[in-house]
């Protein structure tokens, strides 16, 4: 009779295992990344139930989708150990070859446009772009500041943002009009030294280039989000406990926080620009703050620490990855309350949302 029990619960647990490798994966997904299982999960936002786990390499941190919905790209960091891109098939729900990033080692913040994959690589002190469909880097551009971290890239491509951590600042770099009088240089000139520019013979030959504004913000300058309406930039110093507010336009920080965020981690606007959210690891709660006056108006317990965050679409839940209690927090923005827990492997970290189109 024991012998029977220990078959059915055997086969019970077979069962249950093939039928979660067996579930689709959902036509919205929500990603989350274990540290500690070196995995991604790939879990069904409507049951908050886990789907599939898939095999990373090591300490992956941040992980985002592509356009599409069907692939899914992890940074491999080990604070400069490591220089790989996890590829994953979400469909088929299985890892792909990774991508080899040769001297662009540290990789970390990643962003996916123009059908490319942008990623910082903090031991090279630079940014770049991987092509999936050529299946190289195609672009780098170093930065010149220390820790290169987080990324963000317009939908025009024409406008990129990152912090650097241990340099404590922000560099927007943004493609610009370069005006430059006669040819290039090394450019044969026609005969008669008259140079037939765009703008008639002598005129300036005008191009595009990147330029890099670096600004100063606080020590530890880590995560950041920009507001829904493009006007500004927020930080979280982790070392400072502060929160920097750079006008875009003016290319300036406006206003310090003293927000009491030390260990901050990471920072997101809601969807409707009204609230910003800060985790720390360096604490038990989320600090919410309000956009408008800019002041903290709720700490909510979610644990002993916490690291990635992510806003459903639609803004009607934030989830947020307690990573020292291994699961990962369900955050009801209209009541600010904890909603719920998502198991998704040991030290949750980086998160992001797949939609299949």
């Amino acid at each position: 009779m024991k012998a029977l029990v220990r078959f059915v619960s055997a086969f019970a647990a077979v069962c249950f295992s093939s039928v979660l490798c067996a579930q689709s994966t959902p036509g919205a997904s929500l990603l989350v990344l274990s540290k500690h299982d070196h995995t991604l999960s790939i879990v069904d936002p409507a049951t908050l139930q886990v789907v599939a786990h898939m095999p990373v390499g090591n300490d992956p941190h941040e992980v985002i989708a592509s356009a599409d919905g069907t692939t899914a790209y992890v940074s491999n960091y080990g604070g400069g150990a490591y220089n790989t891109l996890a590829v994953l098939d979400l469909v088929g729900q299985r890892a792909l070859p990774s991508v080899d990033l040769g001297p662009l080692r540290g990789p970390h913040g990643l962003a996916f446009v123009g059908g490319k994959v942008w990623f910082t690589a903090e031991a090279a002190k630079a940014i770049g772009r991987y092509d999936p469909a050529a299946q190289k880097v195609d672009w780098i551009l170093g930065t010149g500041q220390n820790r290169t971290h987080m990324i963000d890239v317009s939908d025009d491509q024409q406008s990129i943002i990152t912090t650097n951590v241990s340099s404590g600042t922000v560099s927007l770099i943004e493609m610009e009009p370069v005006h430059m009088s006669g040819p290039l240089p090394g450019a044969m000139r026609p005969p008669g030294g008259n140079h037939a520019g765009p703008n008639g013979p002598g005129g300036p030959t005008p191009r595009k280039d990147w330029n890099e504004t670096v600004i100063r913000v606080g020590n530890g300058s880590e995560g950041f989000d920009v507001s829904p309406d493009q006007k500004e930039i927020w930080i979280a110093n982790a070392q400072d406990g502060t929160i920097s507010v750079i006008d875009i336009a003016a290319q300036k920080v406006v206003a310090t926080l003293q927000a009491n965020v030390g260990g901050a981690n990471r920072l997101k606007f809601t969807s409707d620009g009204k609230r910003v959210l800060v985790s720390t690891l360096g604490g038990p709660d989320l600090v919410v703050l309000d956009a408008t006056t800019r002041q903290v108006v709720k700490r909510l317990p979610i644990g002993h620490g916490a690291a990635g965050i992510l806003i459903e679409p639609g803004g009607s839940r934030a989830f947020v990855a307690c990573t020292p209690d291994d699961y990962v927090a369900v955050i009801d923005l209209h009541s600010l309350a904890v909603a719920g827990h998502i198991q998704a492997g040991g030290e949750p970290d980086g998160m992001a949302w797949a939609v299949r189109r």
